[in-house]
């Protein structure tokens, strides 16, 4: 019988990699199902619900992970756990890949076998395991309610006696599935929507939405997008043609909302400070990307900043602060990830290593990482 165990997370992670929903659906496939005490708490699930739906309770994260064949996770899993699970075992979870190498490679030195859901291939059968994708959406969402409470004005247009208050301008600048979120939630609360991006399929999305396109559509744009669907590093010639638009748009807008990433490189900065000081007081940006350093010049990971009167936040792990969503969500996409993996009627893993999502998920084995996108590159 296959055992999962799933430990509390540690520091300001709300999130668990478990639902009541999960565990009673694991329990279907034969599993047994341990979550250490209180874990799901922060999430709005209690032990009594977890139990309720087949899972055990235990009182320590050793007690936990003892003779336990899948360890799940929201957050990369210490050393120690790891190195916890006993032979044959593996460790699922987001392990921020392009994160602390030396943590990284000392997870590997325990021997232990690690999958990183961040990599899951973005082909059609994998789409509801895509964590990014899940989680994306309600960052994309939360971070236009939290902009709409911190701006002091009325979002949607408003006829009265008095007089008409206009729509919020609400610009978002990168639409992946965050961006093409916020720009659903922003039409929702009745904002003016505009949208930008290097990425020439997004125009469409855009407009389905019911919002304008703002971008610089020459020849370079209409071939700057991988065949994975992510952004191609722009020329210094396009960035500059694109920011000089942006800064004649940006100067004319009430909330702005960035959101671009590249996997493994450090944010790009599309606001300046000049843009910053071009907006009106009051105005607000919400910077996505502020763990990687920030879309904005003046974004202050965690915080609140504020520049000639323009708030500019710089939240971290804003899934989580809709956990109760984020969590559910991220059981499904685990879920559906060790399903196959799960041989019920052997009552054991059974993992084909030369599966296309296996490979491209797998991070650590034998003591080693040996994910293709994290090898030293030739020359350097």
């Amino acid at each position: 019988m296959v055992k999962i165990a799933v430990t509390a997370e540690a520091g300001d992670e709300p999130r668990v990699a478990i639902s009541p929903e999960t565990v009673k659906k694991f329990v279907g496939l034969g599993c047994t199902v341990t979550v250490e005490k209180g874990a799901g708490e922060r999430s709005r699930f209690s032990d009594a619900a977890l139990q309720a739906a087949g899972a055990e309770i235990a009182g320590s994260s050793a007690d936990t992970i003892k003779d336990a064949d899948v360890l799940l996770t929201v957050a990369r899993p210490s050393s120690d756990n790891i190195n916890a699970l006993k032979s044959g075992a593996i460790a699922v979870a987001m392990m921020d890949p392009f994160g602390d190498r030396g943590a990284l490679d000392a997870m590997a030195g325990t021997g232990g076998t690690s999958f990183t859901m961040e990599f899951m291939p973005r082909i059609s059968r994998a789409q509801s395991m895509d964590v990014l994708s899940s989680q994306a959406n309600l960052a994309g969402y939360k971070a236009v309610v939290d902009a709409a409470s911190m701006f002091e004005q009325a979002m949607p247009m408003m006829m009265t006696a008095a007089g008409t208050v206009p729509a919020a301008k609400l610009f978002v600048m990168g639409v992946g599935v965050a961006g093409l979120q916020a720009i659903a939630t922003g039409r929702r609360l009745g904002a003016i929507v505009t949208a930008t991006d290097v990425r020439p399929a997004t125009k469409e999305q855009v407009a389905s939405l019911g919002a304008k396109f703002i971008a610089v559509e020459d020849d370079e744009f209409k071939q700057a997008q991988t065949a994975a669907g992510y952004a191609k590093p722009m020329s210094e010639a396009y960035q500059q043609k694109q920011a000089e638009l942006v800064a004649e748009h940006i100067a004319k807008q009430n909330i702005v909302i960035t959101t671009a990433l590249i996997p493994g490189r450090p944010a790009p900065k599309l606001i300046t400070k000049a843009m910053v000081e071009s907006m009106q007081p009051g105005s607000i940006i919400v910077d996505l990307a502020a763990e990687r350093g920030g879309n904005c010049e003046v974004t202050q990971a965690g915080d609140i900043a504020e520049h000639h009167g323009v708030r500019i936040a710089g939240p971290i792990n804003l899934a989580g602060a809709v956990p109760v969503n984020a969590s559910a969500l991220y059981a499904r996409n685990l879920l559906t990830f060790l399903t196959p993996l799960i041989d019920k009627e052997a009552g054991k893993l059974e993992i084909d290593w030369e599966d296309e999502l296996v490979q491209g998920t797998l991070l650590t084995k034998d003591g080693k990482v040996v994910h293709p996108n994290l090898q030293p590159k030739e020359g350097a």
